[in-house]
């Protein structure tokens, strides 16, 4: 098998766009007609140039497009089978949309648990809920529970971007969008968020997964998008993009001496 099924869900998707398209004033739309779906319970991945229109589609699917001057010019957004189109960030927040944003984007000023209290702030816990939900994000990213006086500013890369995964857990999402959690990571840290995603996801969590290092990520997908210029370029499963010589080549380093991509779950 080239994932693990065992958890997905027979109900609607997690995530649907249909013939999405949106823009940002004057310069056009940056995505165009796009449609994707993430299956309850998998991780997808959108891969892509720089400029492809990644971003634009998470912002899209999270709320934030506003904030950035931009706007749906068109489509549908559905959570869980449920039209979230018009609806706020927050409220998509309420029915189990996360986000972990390129960058991390984390409070420097603050401390570790701060950043997750930041997390849990639209969820509006009570009583001893934060608690069982901070326990456990800190079951997941253990490394965090050692640092949670300490100041963001002060985490090193690796730390900082383990800090924004687990505050976006704080509002214990069922869908998770990433958007390059492995940007400017050492090889060896890279690996260990790769690590993280596919636990957060054995947990039940379904992820939308934009990430540059295409490799890593189809390695862990059950299908992937390829974006260029705002459009699906090409889509399907990792063994089968793989079999694409053109896209191999263009996406995966085909020919420079790399190893196939072996999906999560496959035999050795």
């Amino acid at each position: 098998m080239s994932r693990d099924a065992a958890h997905a869900s027979d109900g609607p998707p997690a995530l649907l766009t249909t013939s999405v398209s949106a823009g940002y004033g004057a310069a056009g739309n940056a995505v165009t007609d796009l449609s994707l779906r993430v299956p309850q319970g998998e991780v997808v991945s959108l891969l892509g140039p720089n400029g492809a229109g990644k971003t634009t589609v998470m912002r899209a699917v999270s709320g934030l497009l506003g904030l950035h001057r931009g706007r749906l010019t068109g489509g549908r957004v559905e959570l869980f089978g449920k039209d979230m189109t018009g609806a706020r960030a927050s409220q998509r927040v309420r029915a189990g949309l996360a986000q972990c944003l390129e960058g991390r984007m984390v409070f420097p000023g603050l401390t570790v648990a701060e950043n997750l209290a930041t997390g849990g702030h639209v969820r509006r816990y009570r009583g001893g809920a934060f608690t069982a939900a901070r326990d456990e994000v800190l079951t997941l990213l253990p490394r965090l529970g050692d640092l949670l006086d300490r100041k963001a500013g002060y985490l090193s890369g690796g730390e900082q971007q383990m800090l924004a995964i687990a505050r976006a857990l704080m509002s214990r999402p069922r869908l998770l969008l990433m958007d390059e959690p492995s940007l400017g990571l050492a090889p060896r840290i890279v690996e260990q968020v790769r690590d993280i995603i596919v636990s957060i996801n054995e947990h039940g969590t379904s992820i939308l997964l934009v990430e540059q290092n295409a490799r890593m990520a189809l390695s862990i997908s059950s299908y992937a998008y390829l974006l260029e210029g705002g459009r699906v370029y090409a889509e399907g499963t990792p063994a089968a993009l793989e079999q694409d010589n053109d896209i191999a080549a263009a996406y995966l380093g085909a020919g420079t001496g790399t190893e196939p991509v072996v999906p999560r779950g496959a035999d050795s």
